[in-house]
């Protein structure tokens, strides 16, 4: 063995000396780990938030148009207007009621009777005006155009009904409405809490 070592022990130098080289090599060479990639999350747009233009008049420092976030109270309109005179009479106001655009926000002075209390924005699709409870439409009594008025009647079946009501006399109960052409059950309920006979 000793023999075949002294024999080949170049070779084997040379062997181990490639193997060096080439760990060395592909140490080198060889691919690192994939780099960490950190994003941060892209930011979601927020709403913006709305704003609304009143109107502050009356006994305040300040008295103009301002424009005010969405949600702001009486008391911000206050804020806005340079505060309150030395004669304003803020026991008559409720400073916490909420604003809209294009309100009119009067401070009173010390004596001076308050402005109503201003009404709200009208909805955007209104429906059409239609009897308040406590004010039923006579069927006995009602002209073509008032009868007109209510839901489900236009001005043919108003007209029918004064016809109806010519020819085979008053209606004695809601339900004689079932005799004029073109009313049934259906529209009768729906006109039941407008309407009354006298």
């Amino acid at each position: 063995m000793e023999a075949w070592l002294r024999k080949y022990r170049g070779y084997l130098a040379l062997a181990l000396v490639e193997l060096a080289v080439l760990g060395a090599f592909w140490h080198l060479h060889r691919p690192g780990p994939a780099p960490i990639v950190i994003s941060e999350p892209s930011p979601q747009p927020s709403r913006t938030p709305g704003h609304l233009v009143v109107y502050v008049s009356g006994a305040v420092e300040s008295p103009d148009v301002y424009t005010l976030p969405e949600g702001s109270r009486l008391k911000d309109a206050l804020v806005a207007a340079s505060g309150p005179r030395d004669d304003a009479d803020l026991t008559t106001l409720n400073l916490a009621q909420p604003l809209h655009d294009g309100q009119r926000v009067h401070i009173p002075a010390l004596g001076e009777t308050p402005l109503p209390e201003p009404s709200p924005p009208p909805a955007a699709n209104p429906s059409p005006a239609q009897p308040r409870p406590g004010d039923a439409l006579n069927i006995n009594a009602a002209s073509a155009a008032e009868l007109d008025t209510l839901p489900g009647i236009g001005p043919v079946l108003a007209q029918r009904i004064v016809d109806d009501r010519e020819v085979n006399g008053p209606y004695t109960s809601v339900d004689d409405l079932e005799r004029v052409r073109g009313i049934g059950p259906s529209l009768i309920e729906k006109l039941r809490p407008l309407i009354t006979v006298q």
